[in-house]
């Protein structure tokens, strides 16, 4: 059933990689972080629009804290300065452990645009549940929610 709230998960875990996870862990307090680049594609008219994201969690998995920057459209976007902020906002974290993450579903505005784990209602009951990171739609998780992996 579209948007039926209980179809959610309460956590959706993310096993470090070398790819999108490479930068998810938890700090020496135990809270867990996933530092990240979303993006709005320049399609359909958008110029697009490219962005450092540093997403702070509890232990628990609870979004603390949304700390996005906004670079404009990628063929305009100074890239060095997105990279320095980027390294930055990983020096900030300090020693970090990387590793598996799992946090629940969570949804924040900046910019005009929504930034999360967006949850894609099925339209139909053949159809399943799946929740994609956005802006940029470039990690997608379905069920079983604890497997750690997504697709792209």
């Amino acid at each position: 059933m579209p948007g039926d709230r209980t179809l959610l998960p309460a956590l959706i875990a993310i096993d470090h990689d070398d790819y999108h996870a490479e930068h998810v862990g938890r700090l020496a307090d135990g809270r867990q972080f996933f530092l990240t680049t979303p993006f709005v594609g320049a399609i359909a008219g958008r110029t697009g629009n490219e962005f450092v994201a540093l997403y702070l969690f509890d232990a628990a998995g609870a979004l603390l804290d949304a700390r996005i920057d906004e670079f404009g459209p990628r063929d305009r976007m100074d890239g060095d300065a997105r990279k320095r902020l980027y390294e930055q906002r990983l020096a900030e974290l300090g020693e970090p452990e990387f590793g598996r993450i799992e946090i629940a579903p969570f949804a924040v505005e900046r910019f005009g645009v929504e930034f999360g784990l967006i949850p894609n209602w099925p339209e139909d009951e053949d159809e399943h549940l799946s929740i994609s990171l956005q802006p940029g739609d470039y990690m997608a998780f379905f069920e079983p929610w604890d497997s750690g992996d997504y697709d792209t």
